[in-house]
């Protein structure tokens, strides 16, 4: 099965739907016109994230689409919505704070008003 992405006028995605292997190539047209759907889809890939495939395979479009994420048509990649304003997209299409996660601690969470990861206290 093959995954399309529908993308508004503003390249942002509002549903993702599969389409059987024998359409694969002509989705655009099965999704819009067979299914009577309209819209605009894009393919995008399951298996595809940061710009790596997890079955080793070729990665597709940087990322698998998701509702709300963003469809860059120049740069032929699906990405999510900021999760914090200061936060930068990399040359993989992931979003990356301005400090690194700390490794060691997997309880914590970013605060974006001191821009820093917070240990959750644990009693």
């Amino acid at each position: 099965m093959a995954s399309f992405a529908e993308v508004d006028n503003n390249n942002i995605v509002l549903r993702v739907l599969v389409v059987p292997d024998d359409q694969e190539h002509r989705g655009q047209e099965y999704m819009a016109d067979d299914l009577s759907l309209g819209g605009t889809w894009v393919q995008t890939s399951y298996n595809t994230t940061g710009n790596v495939h997890k079955l080793d395979g070729t990665p597709f479009r940087y990322n698998f689409a998701g509702v709300d994420y963003i469809w860059d048509e120049a740069n032929d990649a699906f990405y999510p919505p900021q999760p914090f304003p200061s936060w930068a997209l990399d040359e993989n299409y992931v979003w990356q704070s301005p400090i690194l996660r700390p490794d060691d601690d997997l309880s914590c969470y970013w605060d974006e008003d001191t821009t820093s990861w917070v240990e959750i206290e644990v009693e």
